[in-house]
């Protein structure tokens, strides 16, 4: 059966429009169409004047709904994460383990193949950020863990994975070119962060082959006037990097700042964690932030919507670019054709949010998921 969706806003690709409607046919999306052209025998949705958008793509998330994956990497964290954030409009992530040990990491693996089995779908494969970081920029990862990555031991991770492990945040100027050399030839998205890296240093690995930068400014070397640091180069050379748009972890001016230098390679993670009294990540909520028991700054309360909201309200970035910062963008960088856009051939995955930034629904593989 196709079904329609009519009386809303449509925002795509860095375009606002009205008066459309959305033909979908099971798992995708068939037409965009004028209202005045919509069929009489076909099942029609009223959306009474929403905004509909490309549902929304995380690519660093640690935990959500109550379950904290990084520190507990369990299947049941995985279905929570799944439910939590389809009701959040967000029907793409990547599950995140950052620096632990190696027993958790590979629980973390194993856990992630076995669950893609049933997983609903938005569930996209493994972030691990660490334990390949620079203990100089070691943030809230405890420095215990961290450490060099070896051939064998990313060799043993990769082919355990089975294609599961999708993106790696390692620090390039700490590790043998044969390792980096290993993930990119495996299909590793390699992105650098909690790195120390000098503006030369930079200069040379970044998309080569390190495609990407993880939280921009969060655990990276200052810029000064003397020594320039690893930020300027990522200017210069411009990769897809990500960032948190939350004020706290990154002021929202230099959020803009980031956008006028980086233009449409800057997009938006959450880097959200929750709540935990066990593990490694004892992450305890205060206010607006999370913090660890010695109180540095960890992961984010964030969703993917409050940071298009924040791009729009305390950024001055426009309506269709935040949304393209949180959907188009991210799906660019990870290699996902049928994702980010609302036009013919492409997922019918999308979001539906009212003026307040307050999630409607969430349409995922065509199906209509109301609140």
């Amino acid at each position: 059966m196709i079904t329609t969706l009519h009386n809303l806003q449509l925002i795509s690709d860095g375009v606002i429009t009205r008066g459309k409607a959305i033909l979908i046919n099971g798992e995708k999306i068939i037409d965009i169409i004028d209202e005045s052209a919509i069929p009489t025998d076909l099942h029609v949705i009223d959306l009474n004047g929403a905004n509909v958008a490309p549902g929304l793509i995380d690519l660093q998330i640690y935990g959500s709904g109550g379950k904290l994956f990084a520190g507990k990497p369990e299947e049941s964290a995985l279905e929570r994460m799944e439910d939590d954030l389809l009701s959040q409009g967000t029907t793409g992530f990547f599950a995140c383990i950052g620096t632990n040990s190696d027993a958790i990491v590979e629980q973390g693996i194993e856990s992630a193949k076995a669950y893609r089995e049933k997983a609903k779908g938005n569930f996209l494969g493994l972030h691990l950020e660490g334990p390949f970081l620079n203990p100089i920029k070691r943030g809230a990862h405890p420095e215990k863990y961290i450490k060099k990555g070896t051939l064998e031991l990313v060799k043993r991770w990769v082919e355990s994975a089975d294609g599961v492990i999708k993106m790696m945040t390692v620090a390039p100027e700490l590790q043998d070119q044969e390792v980096i050399n290993y993930l990119n030839d495996h299909g590793v998205l390699l992105s650098s962060g909690h790195s120390n890296a000098t503006y030369q240093q930079g200069k040379t690995f970044i998309n080569n082959p390190i495609k990407a930068v993880t939280h921009l400014f969060n655990a990276m070397p200052l810029m000064h006037h003397r020594e320039p640091g690893y930020i300027p180069a990522i200017f210069e050379e411009k990769p897809y990097t990500s960032i948190v748009n939350d004020g706290v972890h990154v002021d929202f001016v230099m959020v803009r700042l980031a956008k006028r230098e980086l233009g449409d390679k800057l997009f938006f993670i959450t880097d959200a964690v929750t709540a935990a009294t066990e593990g490694t990540y004892q992450h305890q909520f205060s206010g607006d932030r999370y913090t660890m028991p010695d109180g540095t700054l960890s992961g984010s309360c964030l969703t993917m919507l409050k940071a298009v909201q924040n791009g729009v309200e305390h950024v001055g970035i426009t309506l269709a670019e935040a949304i393209n910062m949180a959907s188009l963008y991210p799906a660019q960088l990870a290699s996902l054709p049928t994702k980010g856009k609302i036009t013919a051939g492409y997922d019918a995955d999308m979001i539906v949010f009212n003026n307040a930034f307050e999630v409607q629904g969430t349409l995922f593989k065509g199906k209509y998921l109301t609140k």
